[in-house]
């Protein structure tokens, strides 16, 4: 088992589908978007021949009104029959999660749920000043955790953190990452949003709509789901829809290769040489 990041559109699917079929492996994906059924464009997930060459997890698991947590994807981890996979994706957090472990959560029931979402910041501050100082008052997901820990628990969150310290999922496995020229990577990022218009993304992004009626989810909160949703307000032209993606993505890219240099020891090299040092690496 290994990793495989990178940023967006740096080419990792296709370097882990074809270390895959010479290694006999299969994939989890590290990619919040994908993790949804009916998101194939705005999420660049691979095409349907790609998934049956080669066993997926972590790819049309869920829909995209249903909810989707670092917890859950946990859970699909541990429910892959084997470990000869590859973790791929740029959605880096989970990898930290898996290797630096999450506490376990206390059973919320739906009525403390309920109660929670009365929580504000300043409500909390008083109960846990020390949690609060970590997170911003306009964090209302870590507020909402915050409450349903204290009212499941009768405890501060960071005293419940404390008394259940987290335990790693993963072990120390090796990370290999894609080490891209960010002018390239706007290159790539040009081409794949190019890639997503021809092949339909503001048809998908109207289905979507039409079908969920609530832009609130997450899902339809994504780059290239977001601005396409903008664009029927009339905000964009198509042009400048198009310019928005790219420029919203190559932030996201950047994000991507801060997180992972701050938080992983990464074996890294060029796209065009990884795939020789994976194969002769002892795995």
């Amino acid at each position: 088992m290994f990793a495989l990041i990178g940023p967006t559109a740096s080419g990792k699917s296709n370097l882990a589908l074809n270390l895959a079929k010479k290694l006999n492996y299969e994939i989890l994906s590290l990619d919040s978007l994908s993790i949804y059924k009916e998101i194939d464009i705005a999420s660049a997930k691979p095409f349907k021949k790609e998934l049956n060459e080669i066993k997926h997890y972590g790819i049309n698991e869920i829909y995209p009104n249903e909810k989707f947590d670092v917890t859950k994807f946990i859970e699909l981890y541990k429910n892959i029959p084997h470990k000869n996979i590859i973790i791929v994706g740029g959605t880096s957090f989970y990898l930290k999660a898996m290797l630096k472990g999450i506490s376990p959560m206390p059973k919320i029931t739906s009525e403390i749920q309920k109660e929670a979402k009365k929580f504000s910041y300043d409500k909390l501050e008083k109960i846990d000043p020390k949690f609060c100082a970590k997170i911003s008052p306009n964090d209302t997901y870590r507020i909402t955790k915050g409450a349903e820990i204290f009212l499941a628990t009768n405890l501060a969150p960071s005293e419940y953190f404390k008394k259940n310290p987290p335990i790693p999922i993963l072990p120390d496995i090796p990370i290999f990452e894609i080490d891209v020229n960010r002018d390239i990577l706007r290159q790539r990022i040009k081409l794949r949003t190019k890639k997503m218009f021809n092949l339909g993304l503001i048809d998908e992004v109207a289905y979507l709509e039409s079908k969920y009626k609530d832009r609130r989810l997450p899902a339809l909160k994504a780059i290239g789901i977001k601005e396409v949703l903008d664009y029927f307000n009339g905000v964009y032209n198509k042009n400048e829809l198009y310019e928005k993606i790219v420029t919203n993505t190559a932030r996201l890219a950047k994000r991507q290769q801060t997180f992972n240099k701050t938080q992983f020891n990464t074996i890294k090299a060029p796209l065009e040489k990884l795939e020789d040092l994976i194969m002769n690496y002892k795995l």
